[in-house]
């Protein structure tokens, strides 16, 4: 697992103080977020639509409900962050530390988490549709009531995960080890099936 050994060290990572997205500094951009979401004056709801945070430190950031579609976060660090019903369809989010986010009632669709380091997350009523998951570190991630259809798993570590609740017709797990994974109820795992199926 040598390419999380970087992840969440803070190896390389970008401040918001140092990251700028349409004339202002993302810290200013996290701080009128936070005014927003508390109701305090000065507030503005963040909208960080095809914003560059790859590589950003966003460890514990308040994005309850930010606009982050298309973002590109890959190697972010979002260890603890607050994104429930966040916007974040098509971004990219490739090898981020996502360990122990929530994420619930976020929308994800189309989104790239390959090799994201996402243990523990919170995908509670999450909209995953179509999203990537390949080669991801999903241990004891909860994906109750989650839309999943379309999405890949390939690869990625489901030990412990919670899918109880989750619809799993047409989800690609091939290659998953789901002996410990929590699974819907009556809902039996292919036999080394290599079809994909059409939706």
């Amino acid at each position: 697992m040598g390419l999380f050994d970087f992840i969440g060290k803070g190896k390389n990572l970008r401040k918001p103080n140092r990251i700028r997205h349409e004339g202002k500094t993302l810290s200013e951009i996290l701080e009128a977020h936070t005014n927003h979401f508390f109701g305090h004056p000065g507030g503005k709801r963040a909208d960080l639509r095809e914003a560059d945070l790859r590589q950003a430190d966003l460890r514990s950031a308040n994005l309850t409900g930010a606009i982050l579609e298309g973002a590109k976060l890959e190697g972010a660090n979002l260890q603890q962050a607050k994104l429930t019903h966040a916007s974040l369809a098509g971004a990219q989010l490739r090898r981020a530390d996502l360990r122990n986010t929530d994420l619930t009632e976020a929308d994800l669709r189309g989104a790239n988490l390959s090799e994201a380091q996402a243990s523990g997350v919170e995908f509670f009523r999450c909209d995953l549709s179509n999203a990537d998951f390949r080669g991801a570190n999903l241990r004891n991630a909860n994906f109750r009531l989650a839309n999943i259809k379309g999405a890949q798993f390939a690869g990625a570590d489901m030990g412990v995960t919670i899918l109880r609740e989750t619809d799993l017709e047409g989800v690609d797990l091939s290659g998953v080890d789901l002996t410990t994974t929590l699974l819907p109820k009556g809902y039996t795992p292919p036999v080394a099936s290599t079809e994909t199926r059409e939706p």
